[in-house]
């Protein structure tokens, strides 16, 4: 049985001083992620603003962002960080105003060949046929079961409706319970390693980075918010509260003298597409200075982002790497990578290529196969 991967040293650090901001703190913790996080050497607090700023013009520059090799994305993503952090630079961003946004699946872990909150949800129907006769008739419940992409692509919204069907009438509690332990007992399909170690090295140490120079990180994914704040701290560091999700619909009562949340069939929103900006706003409140997605579903997101005032940066990660992870792009069911690509270059958006840009792609494994 695996549990749910322990989050890095630096992650533990993170998790204490995530939400600090200026430059002394930010100094220490990025201080701390360099020599905790990816190296095998130990480190001190810093114990004043000057100790920190040498520890962050002194490192190497081989040792930032270990795991990206050298080249123009890497490259824009120091600079732009340099130029909105430097006081006194003509694009200096005050720290409150460093909001930087990510997609999940296929941005920051694997989502292929299906995303994983719906290999979750399919064990979930499978377990709870029985009790719905009625499905067996219904084409996304048939393309389910056959793994029909294609199927379950044509028949999305049916598809829908299935998943938010198959844990209606669960509390929150039960409902996250019910994540846990699938993700405990859950291994990749192909990859054989349970799903949260399939996150991203280059992106945990660029969101260590992000943090270390005073940037607020929010996810803001397609995903349910709920599936994500289960496991999302533990995983990336990024807290429950700085999750942006697509909403299920929820109804509150009391259960034996208790007040809960119960889960029912549909949803109240949809982040995906031209719903991140709404979900940005709603949530945030701010326009975001950085955002890295992967997909058509984070083109509105990116364009939101871009066309803020001041400095910005938009990413997106192609899946071009067939031999160490997968490989699609515009012919993709689940998370198709077209009109965003071609615009890509004229928009000013770096296109991340995981066979050119990556030096690794997954955390490595221990010998008892942890990370």
């Amino acid at each position: 049985m695996h549990r749910l991967v322990s989050p890095t040293r630096a992650h533990r650090v993170i998790l204490r001083l995530r939400r600090c901001t200026g430059s002394f703190v930010a100094g220490a913790c990025f201080a701390l992620s360099l020599n905790i996080s990816h190296a095998a050497s130990t480190a001190t607090m810093p114990e004043t603003p000057a100790v920190a700023s040498s520890a962050l013009s002194n490192v190497p520059a081989a040792r930032v962002l270990p795991a990206w090799q050298n080249g123009a994305a890497r490259d824009a993503l120091l600079a732009f960080v340099a130029d909105v952090t430097r006081e006194g630079s003509p694009d200096y961003v005050a720290p409150e105003a460093r909001i930087a946004v990510f997609d999940n699946d296929g941005t920051l872990w694997s989502e292929a060949p299906l995303p994983f909150q719906i290999a979750f949800m399919i064990d979930q129907l499978k377990a709870h046929a029985s009790e719905h006769p009625e499905w067996a008739d219904n084409p996304a419940f048939k393309a389910l079961l056959a793994h029909d992409r294609a199927a379950m692509a044509q028949h999305k919204k049916a598809l829908l409706d299935l998943l938010s069907a198959a844990n209606s009438g669960m509390t929150t509690d039960e409902y996250d319970a019910s994540i846990q332990k699938w993700l405990a007992n859950s291994r990749h399909p192909t990859l054989d390693r349970p799903y949260t170690e399939l996150v991203y090295q280059p992106q945990l140490e660029l969101l260590d980075y992000l943090r270390a120079h005073g940037f607020t990180i929010w996810i803001v994914s397609g995903g349910t918010s709920e599936f994500m704040r289960v496991w999302t701290e533990r995983a990336y560091g990024i807290a429950p509260d700085h999750i942006v999700g697509t909403q299920e619909k929820l109804r509150y009562e009391v259960r034996d003298g208790r007040s809960v949340l119960v889960r029912e069939p549909g949803f109240d929103f949809f982040d995906d597409g031209a719903g991140k900006p709404v979900g940005i706003f709603r949530a945030i409140g701010r326009r975001p200075i950085l955002a890295f997605g992967n997909s058509d579903g984070d083109r509105e997101m990116l364009e939101y982002t871009t066309s803020g005032p001041g400095k910005t940066l938009a990413l997106l990660v192609h899946h071009d790497d067939g031999a160490r992870e997968f490989a699609y792009d515009k012919d993709s069911e689940f998370a198709r990578l077209d009109k965003a690509l071609d615009e890509a270059a004229t928009r000013g958006w770096i296109v991340v290529s995981m066979k050119r840009d990556w030096k690794t792609i997954y955390p490595a494994q221990k010998a008892d196969g942890t990370r």
